[in-house]
This record gives C-alpha cells, structure tokens and sequence, in this order.
C-alpha cells in the first residue's frame, strides 16, 4: 500500500542521502576544523612552504585563476548556460540543474560559513577578503559548477577524447582554484580541502536527488 508507492521510496533515498551528507560533513568538521575555530598547525606550515615559489608572476597567475571561482565569475556563467538550455539546447532539464545545483550550493556555503563563523587568515598576500573562512565557498562553488560541466559533457557525443581532455582540464582548473586561495593566503588549507570534500558530497547528493526528482515527474 502506502509504503509501496514510488513517491514513498524516492523520499526515502532522498532522505538517507541528506543524512550521509551529514555525517560526512560532521566527520570532516571534527577532522579539519579543530578546537576554538583555529588553524591546525600544518595550515600555517603550507603557508611557510608556499613563500618559496611567491614571485610577480605567479601572483598575477593566481589572480586570474582565482577569478574563475569568484560569485562576480560563476554566477553569470551558470545563468548563461541556463539561458542557454532553455532557448537553444535540446536537453531543456539541464537549466533546472544548473539552477538548482548553483542555488543549493550557494546556501549550503553561507550556511556553513555563519555555522562554524571561522575567521580568515590574518596577513592576506594581496587583499583581504570578506567574510569566514571554513570552509572554501570557492572549493565549494568551483566543484559543483566545473563537475556539473563535466557530468553535462559525459552525456554527450563528442569524441572520447576530447571528452577526456575536457574533464581533465576542468578537474585541474577546480584544484587551481582552492590552490589559489591557500596561495592568497585568502583560506587555510584545511579550508580548501574541507571546502572540495563536501562540494563533491553535495554534487552527488544533490545530482542523485534531481535525477530521482526527475526521474518519477
């Protein structure tokens, strides 16, 4: 009977994906985060070490790479491509993706930011940057976004190579831009690696949801 019916099952998976995202992301807080909302001693060592390779350039480098994972870059960027699957694609459920996966993600981030209130490293490279620090909104932003990109290409019909090439490519831009921060000194490391585990958590939560969604629509 009740138990049965499709709509029942559906709120049951979705339910027990919400609460493995929980746990996840309590096992990495009590993991990275540490005591009092302080760095971990090893967040200040990578500091140290990256004061090797900090020159001009890579300062400019960084700069750029950076920008791509800014809300002024990813927020026109996923409104482009949703204008762009509504009136041009074939594949018009990729716009409702996109808008739900860079919504959800936007919120989860802000939320968990106020949540743990973790206040940002103190001697920035280049600028200061406003608001928490834990975990990395743009690790967070950047895997959603570049892995929605990539999950998109999988789908298509394009040569197996460029597929390929494409993925590895948008994986590395992601790792650049949570590397950018630490190297900005804008996050701690343990920002940026908390900020990539519970992004790629959420992408699979949040992509196996809007399937399911679809899926019984």
């Amino acid at each position: 009977m009740f138990p049965h019916h499709p709509l029942w099952s559906i709120t049951i998976d979705i339910l027990l994906h919400m609460l493995l995202f929980i746990v996840v992301v309590s096992l990495i807080v009590f993991t990275l985060r540490g005591p009092m909302r302080k760095y971990k001693p090893a967040d200040l060592r990578i500091f140290e070490k990256l004061q090797t390779i900090r020159n001009k350039t890579n300062d400019r480098l960084m700069l750029a790479i950076t920008a791509l994972g800014n809300q002024q870059f990813l927020i026109p960027a996923n409104l482009s491509l949703i204008a762009g699957f509504l009136f041009f694609g074939s594949h018009h459920w990729y716009a409702s993706r996109i808008l739900a996966m860079s919504l959800s993600s936007l919120l989860l981030m802000f939320l968990l930011k106020q949540l743990f209130h973790r206040r940002r490293p103190q001697t920035p490279l280049l600028f200061q940057a406003k608001g928490m620090s834990f975990p990395s909104g743009h690790a967070i932003m950047s895997v959603c976004f570049y892995g929605l990109l990539c999950y998109m290409l999988q789908q298509t019909t394009v040569a197996p190579f460029i597929k390929s090439s494409a993925i590895v490519f948008t994986v590395l831009l992601a790792l650049l831009i949570g590397f950018s921060r630490v190297y900005l000194q804008v996050h701690y490391a343990s920002d940026v690696l908390a900020g990539f585990i519970i992004g790629i958590c959420w992408f699979y939560v949040s992509l196996h949801v809007l399937q399911q969604l679809e899926g019984f629509s």
